[in-house]
């Protein structure tokens, strides 16, 4: 009990710090000791969306790459997850295990290939480049987790159907894939969560025109100090999104990730 309510404290005291500070005028957050009298007001969140340093094109650049990223790697991860768990070799073990080296494989180290390759084709500063980047990291968990979650789905489902004149395409799409709806689920909100909240890549290889929404964020530290209020309102408008997100689908998330996706296979 005493670890939960510590938990739910390092959770939720940040967030209310950010809210609380992004609703104070400049002058009540540069006061010595932090205070509660305040009047509030929403100057910072307004800063955010009017002007010439309105977020929107980087709120739209952060969901296309994300949800683009997100949608190529659960497609595909889908269908590599599958043929990967009713395959039967004694490589499998070592196969899985390979593919999810390769997520375990920290961002720097792929950074200066990427970057030489995505400038040989002209992807720098495109949301097609972030989404490929975004892709090395993603298409391997989605692969991994799916076929943890396929191999929970019972064989015999699969030959009935294919018994009953279904070709395997159709026994996978019209039994085997609504049986890992969970699964498909938590791998979505999984990818997605990476992909929005990316720093690295975004830094590496977008520009003016590919900018993203965490990007926005760093924008705000400068050598002449921290807008501290629009820092902590441009924070919310990162958090938010995906809190709705995973709050909005957290039947199949818990159901999904209960599966023993987490364990893989």
């Amino acid at each position: 009990m005493a670890l939960t309510a510590a938990t739910l404290l390092a959770v939720t005291v940040p967030l209310v710090w950010m809210l609380i500070t992004s609703m104070k005028p400049r002058s009540a957050i540069l006061t010595a000791l932090p205070t509660l009298d305040f009047t509030p007001t929403l100057v910072n969140f307004q800063a955010l969306f009017t002007g010439d340093s309105s977020i929107l094109p980087y709120i739209r650049n952060s969901v296309v790459a994300s949800l683009g990223s997100t949608a190529i790697a659960v497609v595909l991860g889908c269908m590599a997850g599958y043929a990967l768990s009713i395959w039967r070799s004694r490589a499998k073990a070592q196969l899985s295990f390979w593919i999810i080296s390769t997520r375990m494989a920290p961002i720097a180290a792929v950074i200066v290939p990427l970057f030489v390759l995505f400038r040989s084709v002209g992807l720098i500063d495109s949301i097609a480049g972030l989404m490929l980047a975004y892709l090395t990291f993603n298409l391997p968990f989605a692969i991994w987790l799916m076929n943890a979650f396929f191999a929970e789905v019972p064989a015999s489902l699969r030959e009935a159907a294919q018994m009953d004149g279904c070709t395997p395409l159709q026994a996978f799409r019209r039994v085997v894939l609504p049986c890992a709806v969970p699964g498909v689920v938590a791998t979505a909100v999984l990818c997605t969560v990476f992909s929005w909240n990316d720093y690295a890549f975004a830094v590496a290889f977008s520009g003016p025109a590919s900018q993203t929404l965490p990007m926005s964020a760093g924008s705000l530290i400068t050598q002449t100090g921290v807008d501290w209020g629009q820092l902590c309102a441009i924070g919310l408008v990162t958090v938010i999104p995906m809190m709705v997100l995973g709050l909005t689908v957290r039947r199949h998330l818990v159901t999904g990730l209960s599966l023993g996706a987490v364990t893989g296979e």
